[in-house]
Formats: structure tokens, C-alpha cells, sequence
């Protein structure tokens, strides 16, 4: 079905919005702006949502191969590899650019949202949010089997978080089985580093964790949650989907050489 111009216009709004709330939720230590490019980077995290080079205005494709150029030599001073991330608000002529002179796209997004009055957040057991932010670091880890080396990286990210958020985790006998943080930006919920132990997959402990982050939103005043999951983790994607959640728009990254090992 052809959209309006209004349509298509409130689905910017809407990108635009959520792709703020994300910086904010999951700060990047220095963030450069190359006209409405935003350079993301962070020396002591990997991920590639904090380095990466992030378009912003799909009419701002003035001198590509300059910029490119320009991201390539800040990457090369912190010793990571160019990386941009693709959304909505990408110009087409940048895809273009990229296409032409095989640049990979590769770990397609879903970002998704939901109405908090829409999913049951009754059911399942009560969560108090962690105060302990070298605690919830510290399980993080443990579940996902990441080294401690990246505890100090891990830590001053979710330290520059400026919004309320919420750390939860669920233990067993034998320690932390899942995590999720959740972060409260005005109307909006932010579901981020949702994880769950290998050996605990497949026995509800995500959808326990994830209601219980999203009731503590609810009773801070959040209207509605987004997340970001990568399209290729059908699992997640099947239970985000059952509990209510809806794709509004995908991203993707795009690099030339080797690709990146961390989200």
C-alpha cells in the first residue's frame, strides 16, 4: 500500500524519536557530528552501537566519499574499525555509495515497540531494581561468559546513563540466570542487555525478566516500551512479538574488511 507524504512523515518523526531515545539509553563516550552524521566512539566498549558512524537526515548526502574519509581517520585514532548503522534516516544515496564499492551489510535490527497497557505485566514474580552497578556488571558478564576485562567498559556506559534506569537480575543456586536493563525516558521504555544463561534458555526466565523491568516502568510513568533486537534471533523475536511488541523499523551495519564481533 503507497504511503502519504503524512504518513511518511509521522514514521520520521517516530524513527527520528527512537533513534534519540537509544543514544541516550546506551551512551557513546564521544559522539562527533560531520553535519547531521553522528560519530559515535568509545574506547573502552565494543559494541557497535557506540562506534559507529550514524546518519541522521535522509537528505544529507553531500560529499560522501570525503566524509567516509573524514569517520575513517577518527575510527583509526581509537583503534576500531569504520562501522556506520544504517536506519530509516540514512540517505539512500549513502546505501548507494556503499553498494557500489562493496561495503557489507550485515546484523539487520528490529527495533520494536510496545503499549505497556497492552501486555500482561501482572503475571510472573516481582523484581527489585539492582542499586549496584558494579552487581548488575558483574552478571551481565557472568551470563553472557564475557572475560572481566570488559568490566570497566561496561561500567562507565551504564554510568553515563543520564535517564532512570532500572538493572534487574534473577539468580539460582548456582548464580545469575538473566538480566535486562530497562531505561525510562519520559513516555518511553527502554529494554536493553535483556540476556539469560546458556544452560537457563528456553525456560521463561526472559519473559519473567522482561515483565518485570517493564512493570517497574509502568509504575514510574512509561507508556509504552521499545528494544532492539537483531532480526536473525528468532527466538527473542517470537517472544517479543507474543508479548505484544511490534517492528517499526530495521537498521543494519555496513563496513568494508573484516566485520566486527560485538553488538
Amino acid at each position: 500500500m503507497a504511503t502519504t507524504g503524512v504518513e511518511d512523515v509521522a514514521g520520521l518523526a517516530l524513527v527520528r524519536r527512537l533513534e534519540a531515545v537509544g543514544f541516550r539509553a546506551w551512551p557513546a563516550a564521544s559522539v562527533h557530528y560531520d553535519g547531521s552524521w553522528a560519530v559515535r566512539l568509545t574506547a573502552g566498549h565494543p559494541s557497535k552501537r557506540l562506534n559507529s558512524v550514524n546518519p541522521l537526515d535522509p537528505a544529507d548526502h553531500r560529499d560522501i566519499g570525503s566524509r567516509i574519509d573524514r569517520a575513517a581517520k577518527r575510527f583509526g585514532a581509537y583503534g576500531r574499525p569504520l562501522v556506520f548503522r544504517l536506519s530509516p534516516l540514512a540517505p539512500l544515496q549513502l546505501s548507494a555509495h556503499f553498494d557500489a564499492h562493496g561495503w557489507r551489510r550485515f546484523d539487520e535490527t528490529k527495533v520494536m515497540v510496545a503499549q505497556l497497557q497492552d501486555i500482561d505485566l501482572d503475571s510472573g514474580i516481582d523484581q527489585i531494581p539492582l542499586r549496584d552497578i558494579g552487581r548488575y556488571v558483574d552478571a551481565s558478564l557472568r551470563i553472557r561468559g564475557e572475560g572481566t576485562e570488559r568490566k570497566a567498559g561496561l561500567s562507565e556506559v551504564m554510568e553515563s546513563i543520564r535517564p532512570p534506569s532500572g538493572m534487574f537480575v534473577i539468580e539460582d543456586k548456582d548464580g545469575p540466570v538473566a538480566s535486562a536493563l530497562c531505561v525510562h525516558d519520559n513516555d518511553l521504555a527502554g529494554l536493553l542487555d535483556v540476556a539469560v544463561r546458556p544452560d537457563q534458555q528456553g525456560k521463561g526466565y526472559a519473559r519473567s525478566i522482561v515483565r518485570a523491568s517493564l512493570r517497574w516502568a509502568a509504575s514510574q510513568g512509561a507508556q509504552r516500551a521499545w528494544l532492539q533486537v537483531t532480526s536473525s534471533n528468532k527466538p527473542a523475536v517470537g517472544l517479543y512479538s507474543r508479548l505484544g511488541f511490534e517492528t517499526v523499523y530495521t537498521y543494519a551495519y555496513r563496513q568494508k574488511g573484516e566485520r566486527p564481533d560485538h553488538d
